[in-house]
């Protein structure tokens, strides 16, 4: 199950079934949840100057693809799932099956809760704090510097349920509420309100999402998303989203 290439450093703690792949490193301070995989050329446990006695949680069942980086001091709950190629700075929190796409960068000191999913480069800037369920989709950036360069931090809020469609720029401090879509190529800062759209450069309140329909012929409202998408999570998670 471990790879005779890789290096697991003395005090790391490896639950029942972990597979680790050709190359890897995994700090001392680790601690990686039962059957979870951790691919090729890998490196778990890098320390910054204010996380070296810091650990590492990884929860069970977690699959963690080739070359990510996952520095000390973060947590993360059962079920991560990372593409290649991703960097998580430290303490960073998140909750179960957090998804995190190809060549995604979390930058830290970031609250993220459960099931978010992020798709492939994405950048989450220092002190993000995201909700439960949210998407945020390729390409979007969170930001959080007023005005760079400076030591000024103000992270993104970004509320339950929320959708950041692609291509988009979220600006230091900006509170994207629940249910609320983002549309792509957008520039948004300030507040939204909570259900609704909200797209262009820079970002304008539009619509409430409910007035958007599926593209499917159906005519039905394809907001909240909840009622008609449900692949990927548990069903005692949907059972919850129909009984509403």
């Amino acid at each position: 199950m471990i790879h005779e290439t890789a290096i697991i450093q003395e005090g790391a703690v490896l639950g029942r079934g972990v597979e680790v792949g050709a190359f890897t490193i995994i700090g001392s301070n680790c601690v990686i949840g039962d059957n979870s995989k951790v691919e090729n050329h890998c490196e778990l446990g890098l320390q910054a100057g204010y996380s070296e006695n810091d650990k590492l949680y990884i929860g069970a069942d977690s699959l963690v693809r080739s070359h990510s980086i996952f520095y000390l001091g973060s947590s993360f709950g059962d079920g991560l799932v990372t593409g290649h190629r991703v960097t998580v700075r430290e303490k960073t929190t998140a909750g179960v099956n957090l998804q995190i796409g190809t060549l995604t960068d979390i930058q830290g000191h970031c609250e993220i809760g459960d099931y978010v999913r992020m798709h492939s480069n994405v950048h989450i800037g220092n002190h993000s704090v995201i909700g439960d369920f949210v998407w945020i989709f390729p390409y979007v950036v969170l930001t959080n510097d007023p005005h760079p360069p400076s030591d000024v931090q103000q992270g993104v809020t970004v509320d339950d349920y929320a959708a950041i469609a692609t291509m988009t720029v979220i600006l230091p401090g900006a509170h994207i509420k629940e249910g609320v879509l983002v549309g792509a190529h957008s520039s948004l800062k300030g507040s939204t309100d909570k259900g609704y759209v909200y797209a262009g450069s820079p970002a304008k309140k539009i619509c409430p999402t409910s007035e958007i329909t599926l593209q499917d012929g159906s005519g039905k409202s394809a907001y909240p998303w909840t009622e008609h998408f449900h692949r990927g999570y548990p069903s005692e998670v949907v059972s919850k989203w129909l009984e509403k």
